[in-house]
């Protein structure tokens, strides 16, 4: 019998052990190994422009939307007066996009480990950064985010936003899901600051969401997680950390409301009704909090 990872036209994604997704790949666009990784991009009929790293889709065309604006919209309008955004990873581009969307963010860093991601996706997936490279607000730094976050900080040059876009938590991106990165994040964060982390699809990989959390109750004084569902990351509704000691969390849907006008924004998934709606956990998720 062939492995079931060889299918003629087909790209199978194993990053669980007992659950695979398979995707049509009608063209491949690109297909490189880098210093860290390898990375490939091909096409599918739905999903459109594909990318993988290492074999794991990272991104889609088709429904990159949903989790870049939830990772940023969401910390950004809860928080009100969000002016300094840090994005760790995201060298696709697309975080940095929606984040930059917000005409009150005045700076945004983003530091991503591989310059070859950054570059290949200026080339072969430019709708996801759709210019973000080119805005005036956005730095981009070459380096490892973990080393990145050790930094001392001067006055007036810490984050109010902090997204952790990170890779799941194996190679490069398994240094992003310790309680010392997230402690050197916290340190590096304004007062009222909200951190931000992609944590995996619970259903499937509950145990990277259970350390996280009880990284976050240690260092905060809300330490939660709100969910989106991203169709192309099997297996379930995808979880976003959520660390702060300011209230942001409590911001009413009357002011989320307002704040979303003044934004002047226009996702496609990002409401503030999802907003709020998001935080709402099923019981399954709850019983991995600590």
């Amino acid at each position: 019998m062939s492995d079931f990872r060889d299918i003629p036209g087909w790209t199978v994604e194993t990053l669980h052990e007992d659950h695979a997704q398979a995707l049509r790949e009608t063209a491949l666009l690109y297909d490189s190994e880098t210093e860290h990784q390898r990375i490939r991009v091909f096409r599918n009929p739905t999903f459109g422009r594909i990318m993988t790293l290492d074999g794991v889709v990272q991104v889609t065309e088709g429904d990159e939307f949903i989790y870049h604006e939830m990772l940023t919209h969401t910390p950004i309008l809860a928080h009100g007066a969000a002016r300094r955004v840090l994005i760790i990873g995201g060298g696709d581009g697309g975080m940095a996009r929606e984040a930059l969307r917000h005409a009150s963010v005045e700076h945004v860093t983003m530091v991503e480990i591989d310059a070859g991601v950054v570059e290949f996706s200026k080339t072969y997936l430019p709708a996801i950064s759709d210019g973000a490279f080119d805005d005036a607000r956005l730095e981009l730094v070459i380096a490892d985010g973990a080393e990145f976050v050790r930094r001392d900080v001067a006055e007036g040059e810490g984050y109010d936003v902090i997204i952790v876009d990170s890779t799941d938590p194996i190679g490069p991106g398994e240094v992003l899901f310790t309680d010392t990165f997230y402690g050197h994040a916290k340190r590096i964060l304004n007062p009222g600051g909200i951190l931000v982390t992609q944590n995996g699809v619970p259903f499937l990989q509950g145990d990277e969401l259970t350390n996280t959390m009880r990284a976050f109750k240690a260092l905060f004084a809300e330490g939660t997680c709100f969910m989106a569902t991203v169709p192309s990351y099997a297996g379930g509704p995808m979880a976003f950390g959520w660390g702060t000691d300011g209230e942001a969390r409590q911001t009413s849907l009357a002011t989320l409301r307002a704040r979303f006008k003044k934004a002047a924004i226009t996702p496609r998934y990002y409401t503030p009704e999802v907003h709020q709606a998001a935080f709402a956990l099923p019981g399954y998720v709850l019983a991995l909090m600590p």
